[in-house]
């Protein structure tokens, strides 16, 4: 579902009077072949297993309803495609208030914009199947409903109106949570999730213990309020805010206590223990005091131990659209405004700096690596400001580039894979600010070569992100040069596919390594929801390298393409190469460094950064430095080579130069890859020149965040 362009309200019209599955249909029913075709149109596959269909089409049969259908069924039995309908839409993604609107939609059946208690039950009913699925404790929902069915049928007349069902829905934090409310709509506001605890926690609002088998209660995403289901609608305290309301409060460091278990902590006041759910916690600072202790110690807020990387809410104020239309020039007001941040009652935030800081902007791509991409994202939203934590899929990293645009010190964290980095580095680009701040990386792709020459290791292990952020503070900064590549087809009438990049950060590669990658893209393109996992994307990887060992597609490679580096020929008829890798970075494939390692020179000659050098006894002594200016030419003789560079079989491949520039010129269509992106060209002209001769945008160096040595 989640890879699906299609919604539920598009695939029901096929069954309806004209559309192309209406042979299916009888009445509110459908059968067992309709079924399957619903599934199959809606997740937008052809190989849908036909034994899983066949359990859910079973299992929509045995829903019970209040009242009989008087629509004939058909041979074999069916199910009611209202049922089918209400469950996956409550799955699917979208707005609380269009899958409300929807679902009474659904269940009205004459139009006359009114629900009897039957049909209002059929829709709870939905719901709570699909909160079961998701885990919930369904006996800690249910009365929630049912409550909410009571208060918002004022009348006692036994029917709802639309007015009266959205207005209901939208005030029923457990429904909206269920229904995927995933922002919060003002300051102050929580953002729930419903989770399972695995030991003894209570509901800040009615003092409880939290019980059940399933996800027990709502939890908080930014300050970890818990309380029960039928607790979040009795008022719960507010959230922390997260910027201030003028200018007035600038600079002033206040703490924001919310209640919570202390669990025994010690009290920063008195120093005594903290019992159950007689304490508070500063949100900023992560201090613990008694109720009684807050007033008693220091008012002012220091941050606690990431102080350096928190965008305090004194540090955010909020002026009035009309005030900024006086202060923002008239290009921004005229192309930006869909940048600027926007309150819902139409604050426009502005930061200001925090001396001896460096506030962490941070990025997170939720798509790399499964669903570890999703719970990083709920994490920083903790540790860190909400204001400073942006989803890439929520329209890109330009926004908190903007937003982050007139301080002086800040870093950038992107929470994703090299394409990740990339992205964010084109958009740094764009965005021309006024210093280009350190970049760190949390490895969260498949191959995560670029983290792995910086030291941040080959994947996020789910460690402390703390431990994370602290070495973000200790570490140093390196350049990396960035690369700038242009396509000439020698027919630009030929179609081929799109140059995914403009700019190499790490590597670009013709040959053998991009056909693998331009197999597995093209079968994630088409099965997504196949590679849903690091070790997934590895494990096809492997099965993609298998296959081109067998075909070996790129065998005679030499004879279609030839290499010129700053004007002179490489001479490839004495190697029989399947692949040609040109380098930025000492890594390649998830890890491996095709270039090796090299061999001591006490005397070696200084080469100026512009020359170009091909001897094979001097190639042996250099190093390669992703920020001295030059790329590195390597020869692969096919996929076996790769796998021993890989495991440590053999130290590397084919050194054939070290180059400021290259030209590749190709006779017939080959796999190419820029970092990991493939895609098959026709036959054409790459050039590569380092990006320092292109200074006018600005794409010579970008300074990246390394561990400390």
């Amino acid at each position: 579902m989640e890879y699906s362009s299609l919604r539920v309200k598009d695939v029901i019209k096929e069954f309806n009077p004209g559309g192309r599955l209406v042979q299916h249909s009888f009445g509110e029913y459908v059968d067992a072949e309709g079924f399957c075709l619903f599934l199959k149109t809606y997740l937008e596959v052809d190989d849908f297993p036909a034994d899983f269909c066949q359990r859910l089409f079973h299992y929509f049969q045995h829903v019970e309803h209040d009242a009989p259908s008087k629509s004939p069924l058909p041979r074999g039995g069916g199910v009611f495609l209202r049922d089918v309908s209400c469950y996956f839409s409550v799955l699917e993604k979208g707005l609380p208030r269009d899958k409300l609107e929807f679902s009474f939609t659904l269940y009205d059946k004459d139009c006359n914009k009114l629900l009897d208690s039957s049909e209002v039950d059929r829709i709870i009913t939905q719901m709570m199947r699909a909160a079961d699925y998701l885990g919930w404790d369904v006996s800690e929902l249910r009365p929630v409903l049912k409550d909410m069915m009571t208060a918002i049928d004022v009348d006692d007349s036994g029917t709802v109106t639309l007015e009266e069902w959205v207005k209901g829905g939208m005030n029923n934090v457990p429904l909206l949570v269920l229904l995927g409310l995933k922002m919060t709509e003002r300051d102050g506001q929580h953002i729930w999730r419903m989770k399972h605890f695995n030991k003894p926690t209570y509901c800040n609002v009615c003092q409880s213990m939290l019980l059940g088998l399933g996800k027990q209660g709502l939890c908080c995403t930014c300050c970890k309020y818990t309380v029960h289901s039928h607790c979040a609608n009795k008022n719960p305290e507010p959230c922390a805010r997260t910027f201030g309301r003028s200018r007035k409060e600038i600079g002033i460091a206040a703490h924001d206590w919310i209640r919570a278990d202390c669990k025994s902590t010690k009290c920063h006041v008195c120093h005594k223990k903290i019992k159950t759910l007689v304490g508070r916690r500063c949100v900023w600072c992560q201090e613990m005091r008694h109720d009684e202790c807050i007033f008693s110690g220091l008012s002012s807020c220091d941050c606690g131990p990431l102080r350096d990387h928190i965008l305090p809410p004194w540090a955010i104020h909020a002026v009035s659209k009309d005030h900024c239309k006086l202060t923002v020039p008239c290009f921004l007001q005229e192309e930006d405004t869909s940048l600027l941040n926007v309150t819902p009652d139409g604050h426009i935030l502005q930061i200001v700096s925090i001396p001896d800081t460096h506030p962490l902007l941070v990025f997170v791509n939720p798509k790399s690596g499964g669903k570890q991409g999703e719970r990083v994202l709920r994490k920083f939203q903790y540790l860190l400001n909400p204001r400073q934590v942006y989803n890439l899929s929520n329209g890109g990293p330009a926004a908190g580039l903007h937003f982050f645009r007139n301080l002086r010190e800040f870093r950038i964290l992107a929470c994703g894979g090299d394409g990740t980095v990339g992205w964010l580095l084109d958009a740094i680009d764009k965005e021309d600010l006024q210093v280009h701040p350190s970049i760190a990386v949390l490895p969260l792709g498949t191959g995560n070569d670029l983290a792995r020459c910086l030291r941040w290791g080959g994947g996020y292990d789910g460690s402390d992100l703390r431990e994370i952020l602290k070495e973000i503070e200790a570490s140093e900064g390196v350049c990396m040069d960035r690369w700038s590549i242009q396509v000439v087809p020698n027919d630009p009438q030929e179609a081929g596919d799109p140059v995914p990049y403009e700019i190499i950060n790490n590597y670009f590669s013709v040959g053998v390594d991009a056909s693998i990658a331009h197999r597995f893209h093209s079968m994630r393109e088409k099965h997504p929801q196949r590679f849903n996992s690091r070790m997934k994307n590895k494990l096809w990887y492997f099965e993609f390298a298998t296959s081109e060992t067998l075909s070996a597609s790129c065998k005679r490679l030499k004879e279609c393409l030839t290499i010129k580096c700053c004007g002179r020929t490489l001479d490839l008829s004495s190697m029989s190469l399947e692949g040609i890798a040109v380098l930025n970075i000492p890594s390649m494939h998830g890890g491996s460094n095709l270039w090796g390692e090299s061999k001591n020179s006490d005397s070696g000659p200084v080469v100026e950064p512009s020359d170009v050098i091909t001897d094979h006894e001097l190639l042996k002594t250099i190093s390669q430095d992703m920020s001295d200016k030059r790329l590195e030419v390597v020869g692969l003789e096919g996929v076996i080579e790769m796998g021993q560079i890989y495991t440590g079989l053999k130290n590397a491949g084919h050194r054939l130069a070290q180059t400021s520039q290259i030209t590749i010129r190709t006779i017939k269509a080959l796999p190419m890859q820029i970092d990991g992106e493939p895609w098959m060209q026709p036959p054409c002209t790459n050039n590569k020149n380092q990006a320092s001769t292109i200074s006018s945008i600005k794409l010579n160096y970008k300074v990246l965040s390394v561990r400390a040595i």
